[in-house]
C-alpha cells in the first residue's frame, strides 16, 4: 500500500497484520480521492475507525490542513504512528487512541474547533456502527450540513435508515466487495 497523489506521493504505507483491519486497495482509494479532490484543499479531515491511516494520511498529502485519527487497535495505532512519522504529517495530525464514541465525546468537548469538513469512517463490517456514529452526529457540534461524511460499508448494508435519521443520500459508489456511501445532513 501506498500514497496515492499528493506531497507524499508513492510513499510506501505499513498495514497492520491480522484480520483485524481491512486496508483499502490503492485502486480504491484512488477512486474514492479523485471524487473527493477538490474538496480536500485546507479541509479538517476525521479519519474514524484508522486501521493503518491510510485514508487520513492521503488527505494529509492532497492538501487537507488537519486530520484526527481515531482507532482503538493497539497494532493499528502503531501503523498509524509509523505512517504519519514516514509521510512526515505528524504535525498535521492527532491520533486518538480510545474508542470512536469515546473520541467523539471528546472531540466535542474540544471548543473553538470548526466542524470537520470531511469525515470518513470503516468501521467493521455488519455491526451498525457506522449507523451509530450517523445517530451521535444528529446532535453534534462536529459536523456542519456542509460536512461531507464517508463510510465504507459491505454491499449488502442496510442505509433505508438514512432520511429518518436526518441525512441525504449525496453518492453510493460499489465496488466488487464493498462500497463507499456519501452523506450530509439534510438541509432544513
Amino acid at each position: 500500500m501506498r500514497v496515492i497523489a499528493g506531497t507524499a506521493r508513492s510513499l510506501k504505507l505499513e498495514t497492520p497484520e491480522g484480520m483485524d483491519t481491512r486496508p483499502t486497495t490503492d485502486r480504491i482509494k484512488e477512486t474514492l480521492f479523485n471524487m473527493i479532490q477538490f474538496e480536500l484543499p485546507d479541509c479538517r479531515f476525521l479519519d474514524l475507525f484508522s486501521g493503518s491511516g491510510a485514508i487520513g494520511i492521503e488527505a494529509l498529502s492532497r492538501g487537507a490542513r488537519e486530520a484526527v485519527f481515531v482507532e482503538n487497535q493497539k497494532a493499528a495505532l502503531a501503523c498509524i504512528q509509523k505512517n504519519l512519522t514516514h509521510t512526515k504529517f505528524l504535525e498535521k495530525a492527532q491520533i486518538m487512541k480510545q474508542d470512536a464514541f469515546v473520541s467523539l465525546q471528546s472531540l466535542e468537548l474540544s471548543t473553538g474547533k470548526e466542524p470537520f469538513h470531511i469525515v470518513f469512517m470503516d468501521p467493521p463490517y455488519h455491526m451498525e456502527l457506522e449507523r451509530k456514529v450517523l445517530e451521535y452526529f444528529t446532535v453534534s457540534s462536529l459536523i456542519s450540513e456542509d460536512t461531507l461524511i464517508i463510510f465504507e460499508a459491505a454491499l449488502d448494508t442496510d442505509i433505508s435508515y438514512l432520511d429518518e435519521l436526518g441525512y441525504e443520500l449525496v453518492k453510493q459508489k460499489k465496488y466488487k466487495t464493498n462500497q463507499h456511501i456519501f452523506v450530509k445532513r439534510s438541509r432544513t
